[in-house]
């Protein structure tokens, strides 16, 4: 099977799943969540106000037709209106994803090519004192809470040293750089622990494997085998890790926005978890789950590109 047969397979299988998936979130909301009329009402609410907001937010017609709306918003991205703000959602996520990417995407590469190397570092001299430091420090950055590194650097870098800027979020290059560079540090910093562990395993365990002993009795050095056969054969599950993590950037970083004022998706679904403002949660959880069936399909093609030994089926 050639690689474009395999990618219109894959995509084909989406269709399946994303119509589950529509109809776990169709559940959710419709069947197993309280009545939105009760929460935008009150308790205290008439059977005739309670019957007028049903028909107005269209809560009245058949669930295979609220059903059906939902299946259409996944495929058209078109997800109605705010129930809180009566803005159009596909506009508020449009306008949100910009100051949500300037955190997220430079947090991502950063975290990531940190981790790697910090992690290929440590496996090259396994067993030795930077090996044990590095995970000892990685252990204890794990422990401690993220809301901690926010409200600490926040007093700390901001408000006491004054490096950084916290609030007062401006759009567009260069403007937004002085209002991010302290969250994305932070988060810098909250994640290197966990995925430097994550990468020292993965690293390790084709450290010991039989073609890395051969390698090495052939004379090839170190660091060719590090580089040249371990990394190489190590992709696989780190191109799980950098993948799967992409659809995070679409939703942005609920703490690092709410705290530092930073008008981006985060804020949006705080805001709609506030207000009740399904429609908006509802299209946040469709965006999220495409996210994490498109790059899944990314990640099998990806598979075959680092990997030969992998076929397409």
């Amino acid at each position: 099977m050639n690689l474009y047969s395999y990618i219109f397979r894959r995509l084909l299988y989406v269709v399946p799943v994303l119509l589950g998936v529509c109809l776990i979130i169709f559940v959710i909301f419709n069947v197993v969540a309280p009545d939105p009329a009760f929460i935008l009402l009150g308790r205290h609410a008439t059977i005739e106000q309670i019957a007028t907001l049903h028909r107005e937010l269209g809560m009245d017609r058949p669930f295979i037709v609220q059903y059906i709306d939902i299946v259409k918003s996944a495929f058209t991205f078109d997800f109605g209106y705010s129930w809180s703000s009566k803005q159009q959602i596909w506009e508020m996520i449009k306008a949100g994803a910009g100051p949500s990417l300037t955190i997220t995407l430079p947090l991502f590469i950063l975290s990531n090519v940190l981790s790697i190397s910090i992690a290929l570092l440590v496996a090259f001299y396994r067993g030795k004192l930077i090996d044990k430091v590095v995970l000892l420090v990685s252990i204890a950055m794990m422990s401690i809470p993220s809301l901690a590194y926010i409200l600490f650097g926040q007093w700390f870098f901001a408000a006491y040293l004054g490096w950084f800027e916290i609030a007062g979020y401006e759009p567009g290059f260069p403007n937004f750089i002085p209002y991010t560079l302290l969250p994305v540090l932070l988060y810098v910093a909250i994640s290197w622990g966990p995925e430097t562990r994550f990468y020292r395993s993965v690293i390790l365990d084709e450290v010991y494997q039989d073609y890395v002993r051969t390698a090495r009795a052939k004379g090839v050095s170190e660091l060719s085998v590090m580089f040249k056969h371990v990394l190489k054969n190590a992709m696989i599950p780190i191109l799980t890790q950098i993948i799967l993590q992409i659809p995070f950037l679409i939703l942005g970083l609920l703490l690092a926005e709410s705290f530092f004022s930073i008008p981006g998706l985060g804020g949006i679904i705080i805001k709609a978890i506030n207000t009740s403002d399904f429609p908006v949660i509802k299209a946040m959880t469709i965006l999220s789950a495409i996210g994490f069936i498109l790059f899944g399909v990314i990640t099998d093609v990806l598979y075959t590109v680092v990997d030969p030994r992998m076929r397409l089926k």
